[in-house]
């Protein structure tokens, strides 16, 4: 693990411990990701946008008993993914 790759987990195991979430699994990576596809497809402020709404909408889910875990988080994102494709495809990035 490299010092970014540290300090991105570091950071995220404080802010899982901070909002009593601990034990979480979170994919930096998947994250780091998304947040890229949007930034490039849409435009750079579309990056935290896009992972706070997919976490959120899998959040959601979760909560009302819709889908286990990894599964909404998994489908919130292949959403968000499949929009980043087409806001690219139609050349709508700034």
């Amino acid at each position: 693990m490299d010092d970014r790759q540290k300090l991105l987990h570091d950071w995220t195991e404080g802010l899982l411990a901070a909002l009593e979430l601990e034990g979480t699994e979170v994919d930096i990576d998947a994250v780091l990701g998304l947040a890229g596809r949007a930034a490039h497809s849409v435009v750079r402020p579309a990056a935290p946008l896009t992972t706070f709404v997919v976490g959120y909408a899998a959040g959601l889910a979760v909560g009302s008993g819709q889908a286990e875990e990894q599964v909404a988080m998994r489908s919130a994102s292949a959403v968000a993914d499949a929009l980043c494709a087409d806001a690219a495809a139609d050349g709508s990035a700034e």
